[in-house]
């Protein structure tokens, strides 16, 4: 399949870049500065916090201030991760333009993560989706795992099929498919795409890799070759997975845009902004800039 002509980026770095961050609460200002600063790059998707107990991810702790202290621009979508009914609850209540739920192609993973059966985590979305529904809210879905699992080693493509498919059956209308470890090589992931596919609409799909192996890239041209048009991505490659030795975060929106701006691929999303935004969050966190990109273009982080 020919590339597509326009890719739409998810950006995740508010959420899954900040969730992990070792040390200090993070301070509300800055979590809302990066959120407005990444509005005013052009990204029109933005994953901007987390309505989690606090007891177990403590940086998340502040959502509902974090979403009434953004500065709202039309055209951008605030999501939030909920995991359960009274996230959802908290996340309508701070005016979310959309949610997320969170399953796994890994039995293990599920159990070690959310202390639940795959079934289960899909059992308990459905008051979720239900009240979605009622309140005309989109929902995504995540699938983790599904490229390599810490406990399970390789995960079958079929798997992740089964989850994928159980979730948009469910009534999420976008799935994002998560190599959480980094673990994914190109032809792994245009194979578990091939499975994936031919049970969700390959518009419906979305990519989330980390990359922990430096794959992230590759992979991402591998399955924009399929048709993929939805990326996930992190400023600055903020983020990782606690569970996967030497993770080295989210791939990094900068690095990402630079690959699609040379496919000549329209994202809508401006690069120098991007960069300096990439260098101002690792200022605020004092912490090593993730991409490429932004080391070769940026000035403002070590």
């Amino acid at each position: 399949m020919a590339f597509p002509n326009k890719v739409r980026l998810v950006e995740m770095s508010p959420r899954d870049g900040l969730q992990n961050e070792p040390g200090a609460v993070i301070e509300t200002r800055i979590k809302t500065g990066l959120v407005d600063r990444l509005a005013d790059c052009g990204l029109n998707h933005i994953e901007s916090a987390s309505f989690v107990s606090p007891k177990w991810v403590p940086q998340m702790g502040d959502a509902a201030e974090v979403m009434a202290g953004i500065n709202r621009k039309p055209g951008v979508r605030y999501s939030v991760l909920t995991p359960n009914l009274k996230g959802f609850e908290n996340a309508l209540a701070a005016g979310a333009d959309e949610v997320a739920v969170f399953g796994a192609a890994s039995e293990s993973f599920s159990q070690k993560n959310i202390n639940c059966s795959i079934a289960e985590s899909l059992d308990r979305f459905l008051p979720v989706m239900e009240a979605a529904k009622k309140h005309k809210i989109p929902v995504r879905g995540y699938v983790s795992t599904v490229l390599g699992c810490p406990y399970e080693g390789e995960i079958a493509p079929e798997q992740v099929a089964i989850v994928a498919k159980a979730l948009a059956d469910m009534g999420c209308y976008e799935i994002s498919l998560g190599d959480t470890i980094g673990t994914g090589t190109p032809l792994k992931a245009k194979r578990m795409l091939e499975a994936v596919a031919a049970e969700v609409p390959i518009e419906k799909l979305a990519a989330h890799f980390h990359d922990t192996y430096g794959q992230a890239l590759a992979n991402l041209y591998a399955v924009l070759e399929e048709g993929i048009a939805v990326i996930d991505s992190s400023v600055a490659g903020l983020g990782g997975c606690p569970y996967a030795k030497g993770a080295s975060g989210n791939v990094a929106t900068e690095d990402v845009l630079y690959l699609l701006n040379g496919l000549g691929i329209e994202t809508g999303v401006d690069l120098g902004k991007l960069v300096a935004t990439g260098g101002w969050i690792c200022q605020q966190l004092n912490r090593h800039n993730g991409s490429k990109v932004g080391q070769a273009l940026g000035d403002n982080c070590q």
